[in-house]
């Protein structure tokens, strides 16, 4: 049973406080969990998810910039506590289109209504989004200027949403759709780390299936993969029937009405990347030259598109003169370069060069770039992740069945 949760800034400051059950639960126990973030360096991505304190079990989650902090002082299974806080973030990034600090901060009417309709009494009740939309109306310019006009904050409906008669909470009774169809998609996001030299420190796929079900009646799905094998650190939407996974590696499931994130995963250690970005920089007498050479390591097989480099300037340049052979050159204010290349053309490999002049009394730069390298690909998995078969019963008739797929760089960084 959680008795508090907690939202806190990545400078330790909190943001927000819903009191859980009876038992408060007193706001110094974030300045103990800030000074023990302190003392293991500073930083709250680091930190384990689950601490004990003198008086509390601490959960903790660190996304997108934002501590989720949750506390009880029983001692429970670390899954709740740190599940619950997922499905939490999960659930604000859905409503808000995001989150970070301002967001919370101008919505925090709703998030408070949110959290009071996902946790009753300290235990887990509605954590899914479709559901959870029927019950509290997400934050739009019509609710805001209506909330100014009639004075009323409140976004919760009135009725309760058609799901409580279920007996499956994350789905409606008696379904009805025009449209009888399925998409599964295979989003994934590569990170990668290059170093000064060009070797391969890092790299591995952070995927999520995606599904979006339009599908009438009480429909039940199995998704199975070519090579369930190299998944690692999975976790499950809440409809999936775990004991089919553990035996088979097959994905069994009624799915909630409309796009829902069904898994998410990570393959580790892959070997290869399917973009180079060489990055040189000489210096002499408080002048640098930079020449980076952007192409195709490993073709996959499909276009690679909405490429781009960017990197900071370091501070001691007091000036650059950059140019591209293909595609655009952008300094901003704030001296990031922006390199926008597309996709790499047939008959040549885009290149950008120029001269970088150095503040004066300095010759030589000491300080170099990190290139920060974002594309995408559709239509690919590049982890290697393949559906093998989807099938469906309980469907009054043969539903259309879709499948896609797109790769894009995460944290995708070439050291210099």
């Amino acid at each position: 049973m959680l008795q508090c949760i907690f939202f806190l800034s990545d400078s330790g400051e909190v943001m927000l406080e819903k009191q859980m059950t009876g038992h408060r639960v007193d706001r110094s126990i974030c300045a103990w969990f800030w000074d023990y973030v302190l003392s293991q360096g500073g930083d709250p991505s680091k930190i384990l998810p689950v601490i004990a304190s003198p008086t509390h079990y601490l959960f903790q989650l660190f996304r997108d910039g934002i501590i989720f902090l949750a506390c009880t002082q029983v001692e429970m299974p670390p899954l709740m506590g740190i599940e619950f806080l997922c499905r939490v973030a999960d659930v604000l990034t859905d409503y808000l289109g995001g989150l970070n600090e301002d967001l919370i901060k101008d919505n925090f009417i709703i998030v408070y209504e949110l959290l009071d309709e996902m946790m009753d009494n300290g235990f887990p009740l509605t954590t899914e989004p479709n559901i959870l939309r029927e019950m509290i109306t997400p934050p739009n310019i019509v609710s805001k200027m209506l909330s100014v006009v009639t004075g009323k904050n409140s976004n919760v409906s009135t009725r309760l949403p058609d799901a409580t008669a279920s007996c499956i909470p994350w789905r409606k009774t008696n379904m009805k759709h025009a449209s009888n169809e399925v998409y599964v998609n295979l989003v994934e996001e590569i990170d990668a780390v290059f170093s000064r030299d060009g070797a391969l420190v890092k790299c591995e796929i952070y995927g999520e299936v995606q599904v979006d079900s339009h599908l009438p009646g009480l429909p039940d799905l199995t998704l199975s993969f070519s090579n369930p094998s190299i998944l690692n650190d999975m976790r499950f939407h809440p409809c999936v029937r775990f004991r089919p996974w553990e035996s088979d590696q097959i994905l069994s499931f009624v799915p909630p009405d409309g796009e829902f994130k069904l898994m998410t995963y990570r393959v580790k250690k892959l070997k290869s990347t399917p973009i180079y970005v060489k990055p040189q920089l000489t210096s002499d007498t408080g002048n640098c030259h930079i020449n980076v050479l952007v192409g195709v390591r490993n073709d996959p097989g499909k276009t690679i598109d909405s490429i781009t480099v960017q990197f900071q300037l370091p501070f001691c340049v007091a000036s650059a003169n950059l140019t591209s052979n293909h595609g655009t050159v952008n300094i901003l204010a704030d001296k990031t370069c922006s390199w926008s290349i597309g996709q790499i053309p047939k008959d040549k490999s885009p290149s950008l060069s120029g001269n970088l002049v150095l503040e004066t009394g300095l010759d030589r730069l000491h300080v170099f770039p990190v290139f920060q390298v974002g594309f995408k690909i559709m239509g690919v998995a590049l982890s290697g992740l393949q559906i093998h078969k989807l099938d469906i019963k309980n469907a009054p008739s043969q539903p259309y069945k879709g499948f896609r797929a797109l790769t894009q760089a995460g944290e995708y960084e070439v050291r210099s």
